[in-house]
């Protein structure tokens, strides 16, 4: 027991229980707090706090204060190695007034840092008695020697740490499962989350959120796996049609004769399988949007036929000669060359015009570096999720694979990436052998933008992740975070305003 009660440890206990009752977002700048609390009131010299990963059966420096505070987060700690390590290993609290001499030292992080370590505190912070990690004091000051009351403080300091990281994993747990179930009801509906960082997309859903306004119609321009669908459903749910029916229909998916009845319907006897009448996807459509994919492919005698429905909103069923008026929006995309279409005769001049109206060109991804990161991490989470196993993230190495592939396939052979990396990754990381992408080295330089081989550009988009990394790591604490990147926080603030990097919770 504490030999007396030191009201200004008390306070402190106090303000801190406070803080964690009320902060669950930026657990790094509470634990910080705790860890600052804690070394000045049992007068430490520097300071230590470690978090365990049980998969990797390692200890990680998740912040360390002191003199040499941002040369120890270079280290990590194998479970039950050093004077930390075996806190962990026996989950018991531990005194050590001549660290030199104890077998269980680890003395290269000393040497290697320059910062011998004389006394040590070291207690596990506990979640339902289980370790999931260690606080660390060192060297009390003056020479002096720690003792049991500072154990003991220090053991209530490393149980308010405990809370914070399980309030704060609790937190994050249900803000992913309210974005998952967000995800789901949107997904239910038949529309797809769409992700974007990058300031060509960005810039691409500003003119959305103008053409949604209208009826005009609008055609989606770019390759194969861009997402144009999903630009589609955004031009619909930010319309004035969002409460009603979102039609989709792949031109290049049946043949004509198919197509037509998929599209306009038919009456019972129109052809041999017409046993009974059918609403085509236009009526379906009424009062809502009808999204025309692969409009490209579509046959000649039925542009004719979407010409007119264009024009005077009305078209016949098959086998019908009796007019079915529809209040339909049209959208279309293609991954084809429309316009050589047109000048070859395969795509009527006039329904380009019509269709041309708004037309909407979606960059490939390869042109897009900046929403790699985030389709990637988006897809990690989804795909975790479906395999059921815990994926931290990914290693700076696959991200740099990532980066610089050249994504033929876009966001679609993306996903499928993200997807097959999750079934046959083995540990917390997806490592660059989970990807499985072909290297790109001796792709032809043709299909290569001229943006994408700018070394400023290519830095740019490494920075820009790198930083923002980092960032999350450190709760988005800026100061925090110039330390670990060893750079100033002026500078630093300067690098987000220019990389355009956004705190995704402001």
């Amino acid at each position: 027991m504490l030999s007396q009660i030191d009201v200004q440890k008390f306070n402190t206990l106090i303000e801190i229980n406070t803080l964690i009752n009320s902060n669950y977002t930026d657990v790094r700048s509470l634990l910080t707090q705790i860890l600052e609390s804690a070394t000045r009131l049992c007068e430490g010299e520097a300071s230590s706090l470690l978090l365990l990963n049980k998969a990797e059966q390692k200890l990680y420096f998740e912040i360390a204060l002191g003199s040499k505070g941002a040369a120890v987060k270079k280290y990590s700690l194998n479970f039950g190695e050093g004077i930390a390590g075996w806190v962990a290993q026996h989950n018991k609290s531990i005194i050590v007034n001549d660290v030199e001499n104890d077998s269980r030292h680890l003395a290269e992080i000393s040497r290697s840092i320059g910062y011998p370590a004389k006394t040590m505190l070291a207690v596990p912070m506990r979640i339902k008695d289980e370790c999931v990690g260690v606080i660390e004091l060192i060297n009390k000051k003056n020479g002096r020697y720690f003792s049991e009351d500072d154990l003991e403080w220090l053991e209530i300091f490393a149980n308010q740490a405990a809370i914070a990281i399980q309030n704060a994993r609790s937190y994050e747990k249900a803000r992913e499962e309210i974005h998952f179930l967000q995800d789901q009801i949107q997904t239910d509906r038949g529309y797809h989350t769409l992700i974007a960082a990058s300031p060509v997309i960005l810039e691409k859903l500003e003119i959305i959120e103008r053409v949604a306004k209208t009826d005009s119609s609008v055609l989606i321009l770019g390759e194969s796996g861009v997402g144009k669908e999903l630009f589609a459903e955004q031009i619909h749910l930010r319309s004035n049609r969002r409460d009603g029916p979102f039609v989709r229909v792949n031109c290049a998916a049946l043949p004509e004769g198919l197509l037509e009845s998929e599209l306009f319907g038919h009456v019972k006897g129109a052809f041999t399988d017409a046993i009974q009448n059918r609403r085509g996807r236009f009526e379906m459509a009424n009062g809502g949007t009808i999204f025309l994919d692969e409009i490209g492919d579509l046959p000649l005698k039925l542009q004719a036929k979407l010409l007119r429905v264009i024009q005077q909103k009305t078209f016949e069923k098959v086998g019908s000669d009796t007019s079915i008026t529809v209040d339909v929006r049209i959208l279309a995309a293609t991954n084809r060359d429309i316009e050589a279409l047109v000048e070859k005769g395969e795509f009527r001049r006039d329904l380009y015009y019509r269709l041309n109206v708004l037309p909407i060109y979606i960059p490939p991804l390869r042109q897009r570096p900046e929403d790699i990161p985030e389709l990637a991490q988006f897809f990690l989470k989804k795909f975790s999720r479906e395999t059921k196993k815990k994926i931290d993230g990914f290693s700076d190495e696959a991200m740099r694979v990532m980066l610089t592939y050249n994504w033929p396939g876009n966001v679609r052979e993306l996903e499928n990436c993200i997807e097959r990396a999750c079934v046959i990754s083995n540990g917390p990381w997806i490592q660059p052998e989970d990807l499985l992408l072909r290297s790109t080295a001796n792709a032809s330089d043709a299909t290569v933008p001229q943006d994408t081989k700018n070394l400023k550009n290519a830095l740019n988009s490494f920075k820009r992740h790198f930083i923002k990394k980092v960032l999350e790591e450190c709760n988005w604490n800026q100061t925090e975070a110039a330390k670990v990147l060893d750079i100033q926080r002026t500078y630093l603030s300067r690098l987000i305003k220019e990389l355009e990097i956004v705190n995704p919770k402001e």
